[in-house]
């Protein structure tokens, strides 16, 4: 395989590159992600590698010679709920290694990722190119294009400014501003079941109320004391941010479906940001962090916004 094609992104030029790998097999996953790291080290990259579990023991064992040089992380876990991989994974990366250039390697959707974990995975790879338009870095995202359906890799193409496929590296003729395309994925949520139980509130004095609420029924759904401790904190976030920012309080429910709790908060309010939750606020800032810190604790956040009000839905995994 001719590299000279493909590595480019790896200690490329100074600015952001993004882009997305259209792979057909392994010796093409192998051939593209390995000769982009081998390029950023040899650069002086900081080097980041997080794809799902089989993919990384893959690409560890293919780079055991310059494995003490890069940084792994299993996508499956780190990126298990996709609003949190900018955040908790590409930033804080970022923002370890000291102003050098960072090189990184971010497969967050695979086969096996749900209908229902697909728009935020999507919403995320668009947000990207939003959050690191002026950063000194280079991610990498694969597909895998012999299993992805061609909704996904539509996707694909509309939300990286180059692509790669078949070992050739072109400009994509259907990427869009990052920001209008993570707003095809705002998307109505499916209704709350009718028996789910429901809990209104309007003022900081319903926020211990709010609190038994979801310890109550987050028990009774299965999730471990951790788990019930990590969901009240992300809904405790999300429902004081309504008391703070919204008029007419709101409501939370709560129930089970497919072996998992999930938690809705709905309320009047309308979050204009698209980056937020997904962009850490300034060390010094005061607030801003609630919606992050849900990322951060759920293993699945679904938002949907607009004039009428905002829901939020919380997924939580025994």
């Amino acid at each position: 395989m001719s590299t000279s094609m493909v590595a480019g992104p790896g200690g490329g030029p100074a600015g952001f590159e993004h882009p997305g790998l259209l792979y057909r097999d392994i010796d093409e996953y192998l051939g593209v992600t390995t000769g982009f790291v081998r390029s950023a080290l040899t650069a002086g990259d900081a080097v980041l590698v997080a794809v799902p579990g089989e993919r990384l023991a893959l690409l560890r064992a293919a780079l055991t010679d310059v494995a003490d040089r890069v940084t792994f992380a299993d996508m499956a876990v780190a990126g298990r709920n996709p609003g949190r991989i900018i955040p908790g994974v590409l930033l804080a990366f970022a923002a370890a290694q000291a102003g050098r250039r960072v090189s990184i390697i971010g497969e967050p959707i695979w086969r096996g990722r749900s209908d229902l974990e697909y728009p935020a995975c999507a919403a995320h790879e668009a947000l990207i190119n939003a959050v690191f338009a002026d950063r000194d870095a280079a991610i990498l995202c694969p597909y895998d294009a012999a299993s992805l359906d061609d909704e996904v890799l539509g996707d694909a193409w509309r939300n990286h400014p180059t692509m790669i496929e078949n070992e050739v590296r072109r400009p994509s003729d259907r990427y869009a501003d990052p920001l209008a395309t993570a707003a095809r994925f705002n998307r109505a949520l499916p209704p709350v079941p009718p028996d789910a139980p429901r809990l209104a509130y309007d003022g900081v004095d319903d926020l211990p109320g709010v609190r038994r609420f979801v310890v109550r029924h987050a028990g009774a759904a299965g999730l471990a004391p951790d788990r019930v401790d990590d969901l009240v904190l992300a809904v405790n976030e999300l429902t004081a941010n309504t008391i703070e920012h919204t008029d007419g309080g709101g409501t939370v429910s709560l129930w089970t479906e497919h072996g998992m709790a999930v938690c809705q908060v709905d309320d009047r309010g309308h979050l204009a940001d698209p980056l937020a939750g997904r962009v850490p606020p300034p060390a010094r800032a005061e607030g801003g962090r609630g919606l992050v810190l849900a990322n951060q604790l759920c293993d699945l956040f679904r938002m949907h916004t607009g004039r009428a009000g905002t829901s939020i839905r919380l997924h939580m995994w025994p």
